[in-house]
């Protein structure tokens, strides 16, 4: 799959689930209750135990009908290892040149993080496929992300931070081109609680909301 392939995929899904879990087992758990909810792209962090293998083996069981990524990659030799275990695109908190390079040299999406507009355009120029505008709650939400657009409408932007069920409508108006969405979606407690069918429902919300 090209990067073009995948940007698409990620384009028309909308929704970026950033999967953060205290065991590799409970990312697990998380990704069959997405999955089961309707969302095909899936971020698993690097914050995971094992989040290496826990990408490969999603990668491997579900690689056919969703797309896996890795996400809180900091440096250039975990992007490598997360590529090889079946990553189809990286994600970032911050902007690092050299994972920007082994991305686009191996024909893998990149999403590095920025905030201001000088740290967006760069990552933008550097190669990026999307810019995830992070933590995009700090500035003002969806309203900072129009202020973003305005003076650069040709930059793609996953604003991730403070994305919930009842704003992601106005993130998606306000030009973003998918959103990164935290415990906000994937919240952990409730597969703890024996309540995987509220996150299963909770998916299904925020798939039928960026539908509309």
């Amino acid at each position: 799959m090209s990067r073009s392939d995948t940007l698409a995929w990620i384009q028309k899904t909308k929704i970026v689930p950033v999967i953060r879990a205290g065991s590799a087992q409970e990312a697990l758990d998380a990704v069959e209750a997405l999955i089961e909810g309707g969302i095909d792209v899936l971020e698993i962090t690097m914050t995971v135990p094992g989040a290496i293998e826990v990408v490969g083996e999603v990668a491997k069981k579900h690689g056919h009908r969703a797309l896996v990524g890795a996400g809180t990659v900091l440096n250039s030799v975990t992007a490598e290892k997360c590529i090889e275990a079946g990553a189809r695109f990286i994600v970032s908190p911050a902007l690092h040149t050299g994972t920007v390079e082994v991305c686009r040299s191996l024909d893998v999406a990149i999403a590095p993080g920025a905030l201001t507009p000088s740290e967006v355009l760069q990552a933008w120029n550097l190669g990026a496929d999307l810019v995830k505008v992070f933590p995009c709650d700090a500035m003002g939400g969806a309203s900072y992300l129009r202020s973003l657009k305005a003076p650069l409408p040709h930059v793609k932007l996953m604003p991730t931070g403070g994305v919930t069920l009842s704003n992601v409508t106005d993130f998606i108006r306000a030009g973003a081109e998918a959103v990164g969405v935290g415990s906000n979606l994937v919240d952990i407690s409730l597969l703890r609680e024996g309540r995987r069918e509220d996150l299963v429902e909770r998916a299904k919300a925020f798939c039928q909301a960026v539908s509309e």
